[in-house]
């Protein structure tokens, strides 16, 4: 054999060696637990064939507690870049097989470096985690490592999308790099994500609480709004990434994905004319607006289980990816409160950062009250909405079903939030407040004397109704641009996002606004 071949030799064995992490034995062990390998997961992501690695042969510089004697290449992460649906992204996925995954400073130089590369070439960012937190060995410089893959996830932030997936443990400082990505993946049963676990809990609080209920996917989907979409399994997760991306462009400065629409643009609808019940306080479903008017009734919603008196999620028209932003009757009458507005509040300026046009659909009686709300600072978190909507440039489509009064009217992309179209129903009642409310106010003295008090509130709600509950108050004013026949709602949204599709606003100039946080 020559010294070339020899060399080359030498290199095809170090390439097996690197592939094989952590070895066979650590590899049988994450399968048992039902997880996948770093390399596994990426052949998943990834259009077959597609994965380009780099730094395979990295291996970390600490000498402290023997670690001098232990090297892997790759160290614990396998990072590079490939394609999903031909379209370029950049990958980093922790290797559990290697330290637990645990983090080392030669570890995070190799996650920065494909954020820098991400960066310069306008791609987004994937990256799945499985890691046992910072490696105590290396000490300080394993949280400097964090501290620089977090600088570049600030400065990325609205400039190339950035999406986590949690498919193992997530801890301590780790949790903080997802946190401040745009959209967070958790699987069901592997996945787990805290900053202080259970034996420190106990210790600092008495509480007795198991890894999964202090920051299982579940949780996290439900109650704490910490992941936006909790799957089944690892392999559903990496499938939602997928879907996730086709929705998205590839950075702040190109619009968003096209694709052939074989939905008739001016299909009518003809249970919408029915769908509104007779009784303003009976509730419908919100979910069958959005799927009677949207490209095929596919909607990839976002933090399903999390706030449901709202609803958010991308979709298409005609071909085209929007955000939709929904109050849902169901659901505490579709009330906002203070994690509704967080929750829509983020997805709006997701939308905004990448031009991804926002259609609202309005339904909302006002903002649930109560010591609870005013307590949990319900003005803060409305004005995050207010504020979202107020700042956004992108193409604005409104669209108001029934109910829409006071400060919630407001908060919901209304005309004066520079709402481009604004659209209602004639069933739409546009108003400061409820008629019975209304006229509790407006008659408390008149009631009292009246011979028969009951018959005479109606009698006035009855005349507020007719006066305010109605769109053509609004649309005499410009407020509401076109007052539509539900049926046609789909066609006449079509024909707005395509009117404004050249739309050109900009804000004032400034370094950053100071959003209500």
């Amino acid at each position: 054999m020559s010294k070339q071949q020899e060399k080359i030799q030498e290199l095809i064995e170090k390439r097996t060696e690197a592939r094989l992490g952590g070895g066979e034995k650590a590899i049988d062990k994450q399968h048992a637990k039902g997880k996948y390998t770093a390399r596994e997961r990426i052949a998943q992501l990834l259009d077959e064939g597609s994965f380009e690695e780099l730094d395979m042969f990295v291996t970390h510089r600490c000498t402290n507690f023997g670690q001098d004697k232990k090297h892997t290449l790759g160290d614990g992460v396998v990072t590079g870049f490939g394609t999903i649906e031909g379209r370029l992204v950049y990958v980093f996925a922790q290797d559990f097989t290697v330290n637990a995954g645990s983090l080392s400073e030669t570890m995070a130089q190799k996650i920065c470096k494909i954020m820098d590369l991400a960066m310069k070439m306008g791609a987004p960012v994937i990256g799945l985690n499985d890691s046992g937190g910072a490696r105590i060995q290396e000490g300080i410089n394993a949280l400097a490592g964090y501290s620089e893959i977090f600088q570049r996830n600030i400065l990325a932030s609205g400039v190339v999308p950035q999406i986590s997936a949690i498919l193992g443990p997530c801890a301590g400082g780790a949790v903080y790099s997802p946190a401040l990505t745009d959209f967070t993946i958790m699987a069901k049963g592997i996945s787990y994500m805290f900053l202080t676990g259970p034996a420190v809990v106990k210790t600092v609080t008495g509480e007795d609480v198991t890894q999964e209920q202090l920051g299982g996917a579940s949780v996290h989907a439900s109650k704490s709004g910490v992941t936006h979409f909790a799957t089944e399994n690892g392999e559903e997760a990496l499938q939602v990434i997928r879907k996730l991306i086709s929705y998205i462009p590839q950075n702040n400065l190109e619009e968003t994905p096209l694709v052939a629409c074989n939905d008739p643009i001016d299909r009518l609808e003809d249970q919408l004319n029915e769908i509104i019940p007779e009784s303003a306080k009976q509730s419908y479903d919100m979910y069958d607006v959005i799927g009677a008017i949207i490209d095929n009734g596919e909607f990839l919603e976002v933090q399903r289980d999390y706030a449901k008196n709202i609803i958010i999620g991308f979709a298409r028209f005609n071909g085209q990816a929007v955000g939709v932003v929904a109050n849902q009757p169901k659901v505490l009458a579709g009330v906002l409160d203070s994690n509704a507005s967080r929750k829509a509040a983020r997805f709006v300026r997701f939308c905004d950062a990448f031009n991804i046009p926002l259609v609202t659909l309005v339904d909302v009686p006002g903002f649930l009250p109560g010591t609870g709300q005013e307590y949990n600072g319900v003005i803060l978190h409305g004005a995050k909405l207010l504020y979202a909507y107020g700042e956004a440039t992108v193409p604005k489509v409104t669209v108001t079903l029934r109910k829409s009064y006071g400060g919630s009217h407001i908060v919901m992309s209304c005309k004066q939030l520079r709402g481009d179209i604004n659209y209602a129903w004639p069933s739409a009642e546009i108003a400061v407040m409820g008629a019975e409310g209304a006229v509790n106010v407006l008659y408390a003295k008149e009631a009292k004397t009246a011979a028969d008090p009951v018959a005479f509130k109606k009698e006035k709600e009855e005349e507020y109704s007719k006066l305010f509950a109605n769109p053509y108050q609004a649309a005499k004013y410009g407020y509401i641009d076109d007052v539509i026949e539900p049926r046609n709602t789909r066609f006449r949204i079509i024909r707005a996002l395509q009117m404004l599709a050249t739309k050109k606003l900009q804000n004032p100039p400034k370094k950053h606004g100071n959003i209500p946080l």
